[in-house]
């Protein structure tokens, strides 16, 4: 077995099925019977005969800041952790190889709970949308809810079902055809099955996976992936970057998977929501001083998607202080309070982006400023909207953006991306 130092044995992970002892490969069995330790759920531990000798441990609850005392308590010993089906999909191995460390670990997996759920509904996985509600709020399913998509939803327990048939009647999705997967792979396996608008099934298994093939009422709104959202989508009291200003703010912003974006003066939170819909990888902080409003993005995150973004309640750039470094910057607001550009602009200058909207002639002048200084792209965003006049029709004008986009500084201290025209004279 490799190991980056042979004195300590690797962590061995076995992926377990229901259908528990029998299930398993001749060499998963061999690692369980070797073990000196065995880690696991009750329920999975309980799935072992006598034959496996080793200390049984639950995991204790929480689980996530347990592990780490685990393995030193156990260090040293021959350990063997449980896990449910493919133990790097959604599961245990991901936290130990980032805990043990990738080369102390084995992993033998088992079929996951998604390839027998795809297998016995003739799904290709591949075309599958899989969300899991373990330990995640159930809003993180909004974001999959497309006519006619196929999604499996990971059960997080018995209730999982009626709480997922809830939140599509409430998102406007409730013909959607739901079947509940339970005990998969084992003797106890059954469907339940019935439409999310009329779900009166009781609680069954809490082992249980849930496909939905999706169907929207004609009342729901349709949303789209592209970013660019109706502006009707947001909850908001008018402090809201508009749909077409939105969709240009985004590509100039360029999210990309596993990137964070600080959204500073976050108003509705409808550029961070849109940020994170890109990719499930992405990330983002919303900065809002006021706290009704901060209230609101968190209720909109929720409704579109992305529960998981995190709102700062506080004024930058005090509030800025403390987090994580950004990969990009959009200030929607706040533009002249002393020192927000200047917080902003040092965090993205190792090289990420910097994007500014504003719409009052003091804020363009500072942005005019910076530009001069440091180069980018200045644009002027106008939109006009054909509407009524009298018995005519004419352009009615909003209000026009001015948007500052720049990346930051390279190793020879300039913008990324400019050149000596569009940076304006050195300092």
């Amino acid at each position: 077995m490799a190991s980056a130092r042979p004195d300590r044995p690797a962590v061995t992970v076995v992926g377990v099925g229901a259908d528990g002892w029998p299930g398993l490969t001749g060499a998963a069995r061999d690692a369980l019977r070797e073990a000196q330790v065995l880690i696991g759920g009750e329920r999975q531990l309980a799935l072992l005969p006598r034959e496996c000798a080793g200390e049984r441990v639950a995991w204790p609850s929480p689980l996530r800041p347990a592990v780490p005392r685990l393995l030193a308590d156990y260090e040293g010993c021959r350990v063997c952790v449980l896990a449910s089906g493919d133990p790097m999909f959604y599961g245990i191995g991901r936290l130990l190889a980032e805990v043990a460390g990738k080369e102390r670990l084995s992993v033998l997996p088992h079929p996951s709970s998604v390839s027998y759920a795809c297998a016995r509904l003739g799904w290709p996985v591949e075309d599958t949308e899989i969300v899991t509600l373990v330990g995640r709020p159930a809003a993180g399913l909004n974001a999959a809810l497309y006519d006619r998509r196929r999604v499996l939803v990971l059960s997080a327990g018995a209730a999982t079902p009626a709480e997922v048939a809830g939140l599509l009647r409430e998102r406007g999705f409730g013909p959607t055809r739901m079947r509940v997967l339970e005990q998969l792979g084992g003797e106890g396996e059954r469907q339940v099955e019935g439409i999310a608008g009329e779900w009166a099934h009781p609680p069954g298994d809490p082992l249980n996976v849930i496909a939905l093939e999706c169907r929207r009422t004609a009342e729901a709104p349709r949303l789209s992936l592209v970013p660019g959202l109706p502006d009707s989508a947001y909850e908001h009291d008018g402090q809201l970057t508009k749909r077409h200003v939105r969709a240009a703010t985004l590509a100039a912003l360029a999210p990309a998977p596993g990137e964070l974006l600080w959204d500073v003066g976050g108003g509705s939170g409808s550029v961070a929501v849109e940020w994170m819909r890109a990719h499930r990888g992405c990330r983002a902080v919303s900065v809002e001083r006021d706290p009704v409003r901060a209230e609101r993005i968190a209720r909109n995150a929720d409704a579109l998607g992305v529960p998981s973004l995190q709102v700062v309640r506080g004024e930058a750039p005090a509030a800025l202080s403390g987090l994580p470094a950004p990969d990009a910057v959009f200030v929607g607001g706040g533009v002249t309070v002393p020192g927000v550009l200047e917080r902003c602009w040092e965090a993205v200058a190792d090289g990420g982006r910097l994007v500014v909207n504003a719409v009052t002639l003091e804020s363009e002048a500072l942005l005019a400023e910076w530009h001069r200084r440091h180069g980018g792209e200045l644009f002027r965003l106008a939109v006009a909207q054909a509407a009524p006049v009298g018995g005519f029709t004419a352009w009615r004008q909003s209000m026009p953006v001015t948007q500052w986009a720049v990346a930051g500084t390279g190793p020879g201290g300039r913008a990324a991306g400019t050149n000596d025209a569009a940076s304006g004279e050195p300092e």
